[in-house]
């Protein structure tokens, strides 16, 4: 089977389940900006994150599976074979995020992106995670998508702030603090 099927050459693109789009389609862009934040957490595992690297792996694969949410309208017959977002995901991120947070130290600053590679691509993913939040945002309010993949992206965020903290502290470098209205430097 070859990579390329010719059949989006006219900017429309089928969804599983059966129906074509154009590539603009609300329900296209959130996908494909899930899509980007999955290759934006391969990017920060990439860049080595030690014993935080499981977890990232278990975020790509759980990834795939809100793009196959979000590839799927809901009521068709693909929709009963596709996997769906768990709650127990949500959960574990929770849990994952209060284990972390115990021990990091306390947060007295908003922090700057940035200190190792592997901080400042976390940051960047949960960046693309906000967007993709934002798209899903009127899938759900359309009733596309259920609440749960909206309430696993807005976790997924808070987790990747937490993820790019931890990366930084394990490595012994200290978050880069905001100093409101900025300090020349020298």
């Amino acid at each position: 089977m070859k990579i390329y099927t010719r059949t989006g050459d006219s900017g429309h693109t089928g969804l599983f389940g059966g129906g074509r789009v154009s590539k603009d389609d609300p329900r296209v862009a959130a996908y494909g900006e899930v899509d980007e934040l999955n290759a934006a957490i391969g990017v920060a595992r990439a860049a080595g994150l030690g014993a935080l690297d499981p977890w990232c792996q278990d975020l790509q694969d759980q990834l795939f599976t809100v793009g196959a949410v979000l590839a799927t309208p809901r009521g068709t017959p693909a929709a009963a074979h596709i996997p769906h977002v768990r709650e127990e995901w949500v959960s574990a991120m929770e849990s994952r995020i209060d284990s972390l947070e115990g021990e990091l130290p306390p947060q007295t600053h908003f922090i700057l992106p940035g200190g190792t590679p592997a901080s400042a691509t976390l940051h960047l993913a949960r960046t693309v995670c906000r967007r993709a939040e934002r798209s899903v945002v009127p899938l759900f309010r359309d009733g596309q998508v259920d609440e749960l993949t909206l309430r696993f992206l807005n976790r997924l965020s808070d987790f990747l702030f937490v993820l790019a903290r931890a990366a930084n502290h394990r490595a012994g470098v200290k978050d880069v603090p905001w100093i409101p209205g900025g300090k020349p430097s020298p």
